[in-house]
């Protein structure tokens, strides 16, 4: 078969098959009298062969290193392909990402369009203090899309960068719920943790139904957060994990406060769940005594009651607390007569 055959039945050019002849990658074994290549079956399937590497990426040294040969192992070259094929997607998408946030921006002119490109260049530096400074700083006049400050805070791993985008995130209002929202569903516990952290400082109810979601969700750390979100919010179901974050000591104080101010906000049942939550624990004195102490925190006629009893607990550490707190509680509440003589 000539060459102009070869080509129209193959796909490839006939500049690319002499290629292949210069090379040695794909030599037709036959000439006709007047000179001209003729290919053979194989010298077609070698063609084939040749074709189907190049669509893996290959180059076609490796390719000719491929069919000659016959040790070649190509496990290793595959997965050399595998790694530069993900380089690639990785730079594209990073590339899709920020056109799209040059487009959300909806840039006036090329002079709003390059700013934003270096706001993003900005975000992307590996100096944790030029990526503070960007966000602190940005462009005059130009808004940064909530989609790239949400993809940001949720990769960002130092504690005063994500602080920064957590206060820009926030001024964006409502868009930022939604795009932080995929965080909270991630395996990462890290991006979990961002997701929350974020998410409790955008401001409006809009969060509250994810917060709601991470308080009954299976992480520890983002159901804590939650917690302190929604009873700050006034929200009763998150009176549970408050209380257990005071028997677990974790943000114990934050939680008593939160407590406290859900009680005075109307409440009921919080002082109940702390004194049997004590109950619950009568050889841990310190888990008793943090118990102790949040009940100091609800509204005096609640936790007088309460107090009183455990001043006269046989747990003389805790006993000691109590009639401290109990001072402390009728003074700040303006007890007096009889009923302060128990102590």
């Amino acid at each position: 078969m000539l060459i102009g055959e070869v080509a129209r039945r193959s796909g490839v050019s006939t500049r690319m098959l002499r290629h292949y002849d210069a090379l040695g990658l794909v030599r037709p074994t036959g000439r006709t009298v007047g000179g001209y290549r003729e290919y053979s079956e194989d010298d077609i399937r070698r063609i084939f062969h040749v074709e189907s590497l190049r669509s893996l990426g290959m180059s076609l040294r490796q390719i000719g290193r491929a069919l000659e040969d016959p040790a070649f192992v190509p496990s290793e070259l595959v997965r050399d392909l595998i790694r530069r094929a993900e380089d690639r997607l990785k730079r594209e998408q990073e590339l899709l990402a920020r056109l799209r946030a040059v487009d959300a921006s909806a840039p006036s002119g090329w002079e709003g369009a390059l700013r934003i490109i270096e706001l993003l260049r900005g975000l992307s530096s590996p100096g944790a203090a030029r990526r503070q400074q960007t966000i602190l700083a940005p462009a005059d006049e130009v808004p940064v899309p909530a989609e790239v400050l949400a993809k940001a805070v949720l990769a960002e791993s130092d504690p005063n960068v994500a602080g920064a985008l957590r206060w820009a995130l926030a001024r964006t209002g409502g868009d930022g719920v939604a795009n932080v929202a995929s965080g909270l569903r991630s395996e990462n516990a890290d991006i979990r943790r961002r997701a929350i952290l974020a998410l409790i400082e955008l401001p409006g109810d809009e969060a509250t139904p994810l917060l709601m979601d991470a308080l009954a969700g299976s992480d520890a750390a983002v159901r804590r957060h939650a917690a302190l979100a929604l009873g700050a919010r006034g929200a009763e179901e998150a009176v549970p994990t408050l209380v257990e974050m005071v028997v677990e000591g974790r943000n114990d104080v934050e939680a008593a406060e939160v407590l406290g101010a859900l009680a005075a906000g109307g409440v009921d049942g919080i002082v109940g769940a702390l004194v049997d939550a004590s109950a619950a624990h009568p050889a841990d004195s310190a888990v008793r005594i943090r118990l102790t102490q949040a009940l100091a925190e609800m509204p005096g006629t609640l936790a007088h009651a309460a107090l009183q009893r455990l001043a006269g607990d046989e747990d003389r550490d805790v006993a000691l607390v109590a009639s401290a707190l109990l001072r402390v509680v009728e003074e700040r509440e303006g007890f007096g007569g009889e009923g302060s003589e128990s102590t």
